[in-house]
């Protein structure tokens, strides 16, 4: 027989204070949060009004009840707010909140046993039983004792005549309070209060508070048109000037943009300038690279003379911001040879061995005229602290938003502290990502702070390629962090599918960027004009305004320009192409047409394209009726936006036929 050791008191004591856990009584486990974007090292982003859906598994040992709130508040709130959670399958729940402002606003899970609700369930079980329950009220007497005290108002005075019906109830003589008081546990209003005025007792806090970064509406919703405003200039001959820009904003507006991107404004150095197409010779007059930054007059915070002044700059901001646009500027880290940071600091750039600075190259392209700054440089503080000073004090010249060259060849960690420090003054500040780079290195700039980012859509054109890779950027974790911005072509970019010039492809790149993406921009006049004679077997254009002043006709029009003007008022008018990530592809069995579905709230777009820029195609489109509240045999109205023609649908299927010769797309508001 085994002999049963005494442990004293104060042993036990001692043991205890010395090896049990702290959180002993707490039974709820909460894991698998989502969205929790690297377990909680990044925040996801929103704009106001966006919906945050939030799941969880939540699971305790036993067959008790448990009850779980999402928590959450933005930086001006006292107090978290709570959501209750609701059970989804699998131990796995869910909430959803509403963010209202920009902030950094925190979210997280509470969880606890729910003895209140575990008795109700237990009671209700024993009663189909046919069990008498008299000691079970009482003990339900104290719980909503409890409840009471929690309470307050009509609820209060509720709850504590409840709490006397149960004790009544608890007496085996009293059938009338017996029966009563059933009546009252088992009804819906006592499962309301029980969740009103849970008993938190042991409760499970998820250990991290996850972040979400809420930028200002233009960061979900805006519409760029970039262009060079030295070749804004109506007149051959002349340079343009931001005076030039500002004549051509009424026509910008009406084409519907409400972003005005600039390649760099700065003085451009003499030193290596290059000339026409990329030659590395330079004649006499010729204007230079913009992106070849700084020269005797100044760098990244001079103003290239021949654009105008610092005043001219601001007045062009303000007199945009009357047109219903913002001036975005372009942040390119790199020097001319002539630039002052060369002479000042040349410990921020990377020396050959027999002591000159390395220029850029990219093998097989060279840049003789650029120096790439070094950030593993030993001063690398001072380099940073530059660069903040520097978009402060554009920041302080009115601009909000910057379109950034290249970021990935820059470390991450300085673009994570950047972005912070710089929108602790200035919170509206946004930044666009311009990295055309391997899909994790465009990912992480997205998760250190970029508002929005450059994709590979230029690339993605039929229809295979595109739902793949909008079901990446839409249906994965992504659409919780990336928000695209979607463009045909850019002044470093004529991809192939343009070069031949077609009509119908450019309106078909076009209205794919703009429908998909709520964030699209075009390289203007370039891309409206249909501009496509490239560099022989490159993906650039020939003439390209990089390297020399161009002059538009701006006052041409054609079917391009009318249907971006056309589109952009229908972005505007309908919120379901103001968000990403509410896309639905539609079953159509053509390899060239596609169907895809956008709804917000009771707004509902059905676009079907013909990626076939040559032949008309035909097929029966598959509408997912029963996401739209539409019964089957149901007739319904689509209204085309971009035609005005209507056409009455029944049921799932029905017939679409587009050719790219009149108009590759339908543009159909469901209107049933």
């Amino acid at each position: 027989m085994a002999t049963r050791i005494k442990t004293s008191r104060s042993a036990a004591a001692a043991y205890k204070l010395a090896n049990l856990p702290s959180d002993g009584q707490i039974r709820v486990v909460i894991e698998r949060v989502s969205p929790e974007l690297d377990g909680g090292r990044f925040p996801i982003k929103a704009v106001p009004g966006d919906v945050i859906a939030v799941e969880a598994d939540i699971f305790l040992d036993g067959h008790d009840k448990l009850a779980a709130r999402l928590l959450y508040k933005h930086p001006d709130d006292s107090a978290w707010t709570e959501v209750p959670m609701v059970f989804v399958n699998n131990d796995r729940w869910g909430a959803s909140f509403s963010v209202e402002k920009p902030g950094l606003y925190a979210y997280t899970i509470e969880g606890w046993v729910d003895h209140i609700a575990s008795w109700k369930h237990e009671v209700e079980l024993k009663r189909a039983a046919g069990q008498r329950l008299t000691s079970e009220l009482k003990a339900g007497a104290v719980y909503v004792e409890g409840m009471a005290h929690r309470a307050g108002g009509d609820d209060k005075a509720r709850l504590e005549g409840l709490a006397a019906l149960l004790e009544a109830g608890s007496d085996e003589y009293n059938d009338a309070a017996y029966q009563e008081a059933f009546q009252f546990v088992e009804s819906e209003s006592f499962t309301e209060l029980i969740h009103r005025y849970p008993e938190r007792k042991h409760p499970a806090r998820y250990g991290r508070e996850l972040i979400i970064d809420v930028d200002r509406p233009k960061a979900g919703f805006s519409t760029w048109y970039c262009l060079f405003p030295r070749s804004a200039s109506q007149e051959p001959g002349r340079h343009g000037t931001f005076r030039d820009v500002e004549k051509l904003l009424p026509r910008i507006e009406a084409m519907g943009f409400d972003v005005l991107y600039l390649p760099p404004i700065h003085p451009i150095g003499q030193a290596f300038r290059k000339g026409k197409n990329n030659n590395v010779v330079s004649e006499p007059g010729e204007p230079g690279v913009p992106y070849g930054i700084g020269s005797e007059l100044g760098g990244h915070t001079a103003i290239h003379p021949e654009l105008g002044s610092l005043d001219d700059f601001k007045h062009l901001i303000a007199i945009a911001r009357n047109h219903g646009m913002e001036v975005a500027m372009d942040l390119a880290i790199q020097v001319s040879p002539d630039h002052p940071w060369a002479k000042d600091h040349p410990e921020w750039f990377k020396k050959r061995p027999d002591g000159t600075i390395q220029y850029a190259e990219n093998p097989p392209k060279k840049y003789q005229d650029i120096y790439p700054v070094y950030f593993e440089t030993d001063d690398w503080q001072s380099l940073w602290i530059e660069m903040k000073e520097t978009m402060l004090t554009w920041a302080s010249w009115g601009v909000r938003i910057i379109r950034v060259d290249n970021p990935h060849t820059k470390p991450f960690q300085f673009w994570e502290w950047l972005i912070t420090e710089v929108k602790k003054q200035y919170p509206d500040l946004l930044f666009l990502a311009e990295a055309f780079t391997k899909p994790k290195v465009m990912q992480q700039l997205a998760k250190r702070g970029f508002a929005q980012s450059y994709t590979y859509f230029t690339w993605r054109n039929n229809k295979q390629e595109l739902e793949e890779y909008l079901t990446e950027l839409t249906q994965g974790e992504m659409k919780s962090y990336y928000r695209p911005n979607f463009w045909p072509t850019t002044h470093d970019i004529n991809p192939y599918i343009l070069q031949s010039g077609h009509e119908p492809q450019f309106l078909i790149r076009y209205l794919l960027a703009a429908t998909l993406s709520s964030n699209y921009g075009i390289y203007g006049p370039s891309f409206e004009l249909m501009e496509h004679l490239p560099f022989p077997g490159k993906e650039e254009y020939i003439d390209s305004e990089k390297y020399e002043i161009r002059y538009w006709d701006w006052n041409r029009t054609n079917r391009l320009t009318y249907l971006i003007g056309l589109v952009n008022r229908i972005r505007r008018e309908n919120p379901a192409l103001q968000t990403t990530n509410n896309l639905t592809f539609c079953r159509i069995d053509d390899d060239a047409l596609m169907a895809y579905l956008k709804v917000t709230g009771t707004n509902r777009l059905l676009m079907v394209i013909n990626t076939d820029a040559y032949n008309r195609r035909a097929g029966m489109v598959q509408v997912p009726i029963w996401q739209l509240g539409i019964a089957e045999g149901q007739e319904y109205v689509v209204h085309d936006l971009l035609t005005g023609a209507q056409y009455t649908w029944k049921g799932q299927w029905n017939y679409v036929e587009l050719d790219p010769y009149l108009l590759p797309m339908h543009l159909l508001k469901i209107e049933a």
